[in-house]
């Protein structure tokens, strides 16, 4: 049992799950970069009293399920979403759609995530995946961030849907049956709103915890951790920084590249300038939340560790906060035509 379905490599999990679960009911218009703008996918959130794995809770993308449902919503898509208490029924109801010819996205864990390879493996519940098939005992799986498509076998896939810990996914399941047409108009007033929203989420949320504000938070406690926690555990702090940039998904710097192709692709339905003048400056951000990963490597792994090395970690954040503030404000203040 296969449904046809093509697997396309994306580089975040869930904007890639969307595009793909959508790309026939679009007609191939909805791409990873427009599913990730649209859903308003690029965030940043640091909340001290929060730990996560042993480090300060850090977030740079939005809750799992969120570009999905606002992509979807956005787009006037209706969306199916369910959980389970049971593992059994959880079970029925994934193979009462695949033998339907509904492929379905799942939230799942990382750490079982056997095709994983080691080194990726840890405590992470928001994954997410396509199961678009089932042959024998195993299901089959896109993964939108491998390369090729792959199976888990039914316990496989049972284990990491109802992995425990925080955001625990309870089997969750989602997909829609929309099979309308999305036209043009449609996809240009959804750029629209989703750059809105993602406006309002980076400068508008109060406190200091959410947004362009939480990035030069993050970098004022990064100046004090040393002199506060000692290296040892400092390190472990920026390590944790490092895992949540570059190994959930994309991490910071590659959403910024896929916001910067956002705009880009944006501009093919709303050709105003502004659009590709802001994407190079998210692009410079990518780049400096690179630059700022390699500056808490070194840290990490004892090249680097003085107080100068952690006021420099720290200022690469400040100028990251001032870069992204500088372009989101240019977002609001774009004037759309007609």
């Amino acid at each position: 049992m296969k449904i046809d379905l093509e697997h396309r490599q994306s580089a975040h999990c869930e904007s890639g799950v969307t595009s793909n679960l959508l790309w026939k009911a679009s007609g191939g218009k909805i791409t990873e970069p427009l599913a990730f703008g649209i859903g308003a996918g690029l965030f940043y959130a640091h909340l001290p009293i929060l730990k996560f794995n042993g480090g300060p809770a850090i977030a740079f993308r939005t809750m799992p399920g969120w570009i999905f449902k606002r992509t979807c919503r956005s787009l006037g898509i209706p969306v199916i979403r369910k959980k389970f208490s049971s593992r059994e029924k959880a079970k029925e109801f994934l193979d009462e759609q695949l033998a339907s010819g509904q492929p379905v996205g799942c939230q799942v864990g990382v750490y079982y995530l056997s095709y994983f390879p080691k080194e990726y493996r840890f405590h992470f519940n928001g994954h997410n995946l396509i199961v678009y098939g089932k042959d024998g005992d195993n299901y089959l799986i896109s993964d939108p961030i491998m390369e090729t498509s792959t199976m888990l076998t039914s316990y496989e896939l049972e284990r990491v849907r109802f992995a425990k810990g925080p955001l625990a996914p309870n089997g969750q399941i989602y997909y829609t049956q929309f099979s309308g047409e999305i036209s043009d108009d449609r996809i240009r007033e959804s750029i629209k709103s989703g750059i809105k929203h993602n406006v309002f989420n980076m400068l508008n949320i109060p406190g200091p915890f959410a947004g362009v504000s939480a990035i030069a938070f993050s970098g004022k406690r990064i100046k004090k951790w040393l002199s506060k926690l000692g290296i040892d555990k400092a390190k472990l702090y920026l390590a944790q920084l490092v895992r949540m940039q570059e190994e959930i998904g994309t991490g910071g710097g590659g959403f910024r590249y896929i916001y910067a192709a956002f705009l880009q692709e944006a501009y093919a339905y709303l050709p105003q300038p502004e659009l590709l003048e802001i994407s190079k400056m998210f692009t410079r951000s990518g780049d400096l939340w690179r630059e700022a990963a390699i500056q808490a490597s070194a840290i990490y792994k004892g090249r680097l560790g003085s107080q100068a090395d952690f006021d420099k970690m720290g200022d690469y954040l400040f100028e990251i906060a001032e870069l992204e503030k500088e372009a989101f404000l240019a977002l609001k203040n774009i004037k759309w035509k007609a």
